[in-house]
């Protein structure tokens, strides 16, 4: 349990939130005295889940923000504003796979439709969730933001054939995982005469919805390079793309 006299007084969102990854880093950050924002597509999943953290003596706050929603991102950037005056850590998390699984290659087969829906979540949602909220981020003494890539949004390994990606060709997931990544370094870039961070993780091979129970990863192992790059102090980098404190190769 959270002992609450040693609150930090920094804020975090958390998108997609209300289970997997997200739920575990809000659990992590909140355990660290920091008061989390779960957010999550509709109202009742948002409340569960800060209910759940709740009894795990986190102060957690339910904030209903579908990412691809516009009204829900400008409603959620005037609630933080009106409750806390900034925010110290934004978790780019949600994100989706709507293609069949991960193996292959299906470039020659995806649909335009499957590639709007997957970049309307993955990447489009993450550069407006960002932007909205920037202005609460720079009012932070140390505003942290951390996109959620993947390892297989890595052109480099992608390029290799004989790298451990080089079969999981699934075009519309990689290429929002690469967008992401490019949203990154120019972001990084944009920021960088300012106390923002801006980073990419990856999170590993998870035991999740879309990770399946072959996954190699615990959720909680899941969460740790969130959760690193959401605490890094002033030394820490800025621009990059990293797994368990280790760079990946762009």
């Amino acid at each position: 349990m959270l002992d609450m006299s040693i609150h930090s007084g920094k804020v975090a969102l958390i998108t997609g939130a209300g289970k997997g990854i997200g739920l575990e880093t809000a659990r992590l950050l909140g355990r660290q005295g920091i008061t989390v924002l779960v957010g999550a597509r509709d109202t009742q999943k948002a409340a569960a889940a800060a209910a759940e953290l709740k009894e795990d003596g986190v102060d957690a706050v339910p904030v209903k923000l579908e990412v691809t929603s516009s009204a829900d991102i400008q409603a959620a950037a005037e609630f933080i504003a009106s409750k806390y005056g900034r925010l110290d850590i934004l978790i780019n998390n949600a994100g989706i796979n709507a293609e069949d699984g991960f193996t292959g290659n299906n470039s020659t087969t995806v649909t335009s439709a499957v590639l709007r829906k997957t970049f309307d979540t993955n990447f489009f949602a993450v550069v407006e969730v960002t932007q909205a909220l920037l202005p609460l981020l720079r009012k932070s003494p140390a505003g942290r933001i951390v996109n959620l890539s993947s390892i297989l949004g890595s052109l480099t390994l992608h390029s290799d054939p004989k790298s451990p990606i080089a079969g999981s060709k699934s075009l519309a997931y990689n290429a929002s995982k690469t967008a992401v990544n490019a949203f990154t370094i120019h972001l990084a870039a944009a920021l960088k005469d300012t106390k923002i961070k801006v980073n990419s993780a990856h999170p590993g091979w998870v035991k999740t919805d879309m990770g399946g129970q072959e996954a190699p990863m615990e959720i909680t192992d899941g969460a740790k390079t969130s959760v690193e790059l959401a605490l890094l102090g002033d030394d820490g980098p800025s621009g990059a793309y990293l797994h368990m404190g280790k760079p990946l190769p762009w």
